[in-house]
This record gives C-alpha cells, sequence and structure tokens, in this order.
C-alpha cells in the first residue's frame, strides 16, 4: 500500500514539472513570436542614388525614406539611423531603387568609375563654373538648379539726319534654364593659375569646376549657346520655387530699382 502511494506521489511530481516546463516554453515561445514581429526602423530607396550621393543629401532630397518591418524581416547590415557619424559618408556605387539601404553601402569614396547615366530621350551636357557660381560645394549629383546667363545688351543710337549713329551696350541678366538635373560633379580644376612671364608667380584664379546636367535637345542647344557666348551662374532650387518667364534685369533697370 504505501509503495503505491509513493509511486502515485511520484507520477503526481513528474506531471507537476512537466506542465511547468510546458508552461515556461510556451512563454518563451509567445515572447519569441512578439520581438521577432515587433517593428524597427530600416531605411529604402525611393529613387536612383548616384554613387558619390551623400547620405544627408539622399535623405534631404528624399531618395531615401525611413520605415518600419517586423525584426525577422529585417535585412542584415540595414542601416538603422541617420546621423552625425554617418551623415556625411557617400554611396559607394549606384544604389537602385525600392532597395534596402544597407550601412556598407556607404562610405568615404566611391568604388571606381562609371560611365554617366543619362535618361531617355536626355542629353548630358557639362557646363564650366568657378566655385561661387556652382553655389559652393552645396551642390551634388541629384540636386536640380537654375541657371543664369549674363550678357550684353546692344544699343543704337544717334541724332536726326544722316549723322553717324553711336552704338552703346550695358549688360543684362536674364534665366537660361530654369530647372535642370544634375548627374555628375567633376572635382578637378580645369584652369589652373598660369605664369605671367618668365619668372614670375602664378596669378591666383579661382578653381573652375565642371558641373554636367540632364537636359532635353532644345534646352541642350541653349546651354551650349550659353556657354560659348555668356557668363553663366547657377542656383539650387528649392521646393516649389518659381521663375517669372519674362525675369530678368539690366544695368539700367537696376539702377532705377536702386534709386527708389
Amino acid at each position: 500500500m504505501g509503495k503505491r502511494i509513493l509511486a502515485i506521489l511520484a507520477a503526481a511530481v513528474i506531471a507537476l514539472v512537466g506542465a511547468v516546463f510546458v508552461l515556461l516554453y510556451a512563454r518563451g515561445a509567445d515572447a519569441r513570436a512578439v520581438e521577432a514581429a515587433s517593428p524597427t526602423t530600416v531605411y529604402t530607396t525611393t529613387a536612383l542614388i548616384p554613387a558619390g550621393t551623400s547620405l544627408k543629401d539622399a535623405v534631404r532630397q528624399g531618395q531615401v525614406v525611413e520605415t518600419e518591418v517586423a525584426s525577422r524581416a529585417k535585412p542584415v547590415g540595414a542601416l538603422e539611423a541617420v546621423n552625425d557619424d554617418n551623415s556625411a559618408l557617400v554611396a559607394l556605387t549606384d544604389i537602385a531603387p525600392g532597395q534596402y539601404v544597407l550601412s556598407a553601402g556607404f562610405g568615404d569614396t566611391p568604388l571606381g568609375e562609371k560611365a554617366l547615366q543619362v535618361g531617355s530621350g536626355k542629353l548630358a551636357v557639362s557646363v564650366q563654373l568657378q566655385d561661387p557660381a556652382r553655389v559652393g560645394t552645396f551642390v551634388t549629383p541629384g540636386s536640380n538648379l537654375t541657371i543664369f546667363m549674363t550678357y550684353e545688351l546692344k544699343e543704337t543710337s544717334g541724332k536726326e539726319g544722316s549723322e553717324e549713329t553711336e552704338e552703346t551696350s550695358e549688360n543684362g541678366t536674364g534665366v537660361l534654364l530654369e530647372n535642370v538635373k544634375v548627374i555628375a560633379m567633376g572635382e578637378a580644376s580645369l584652369t589652373p593659375a598660369q605664369p605671367t612671364g618668365e619668372g614670375e608667380e602664378a596669378a591666383p584664379q579661382g578653381a573652375s569646376f565642371l558641373v554636367t546636367v540632364e537636359v532635353d535637345p532644345a534646352q541642350a542647344v541653349r546651354l551650349v549657346h550659353g556657354i560659348n557666348n555668356y557668363t553663366l551662374y547657377a542656383g539650387l532650387r528649392g521646393s516649389e520655387v518659381k521663375l517669372p518667364k519674362d525675369l530678368q534685369i539690366s544695368d539700367s533697370t537696376i539702377a532705377k530699382d536702386t534709386t527708389r
């Protein structure tokens, strides 16, 4: 009789221990399931990010956006944050749209060289600008520019009759191209200072840079004519900026404005 009671008690203890282990396992499985399904921050691309584009510019231009996915769906090495430690890093290669952004995709220097990627029906035209004329170092691939032109206006004046006429001139400035996209930047100086004579030091000059923009054929003709005949200056476009079609000014009109 005593042995039977001991056997029953032992069976009860074993059953109780088994129930506790099952309960602990179930709770652990639930915790693991919740952790795997909990959202975590990642970044994805909405547009092509050209090699050399800084992470902060990609975010500013909406090429990289923050989103959330379940922890178990998070890719290994996915970018989790954009901060002061990584915002200045640049895309090592082109990053296609619709991709998870990986931390390893950004570094200090792009890898190798690549051919320009020009959109269908578009042309790539390079314009040489001095550093201030290209808005300092703030223009990067993917930026949008307005290109202004300064040119000489010629006016003919004379007296009545057959007397000789006299030609006078003044400068005018207007919009050459309202909105063009930058697809590449040249960082090497194209016009190094040249010696003025034997034994003389080179005269200091502002370094100039190539800014390559994507344009349609009609814009390309205007830009090439402007490059060959006018002085060009670029303005970095903000969001929703609108320029009047007749926006222009000259020496005489700006003088009138300052006397008001």
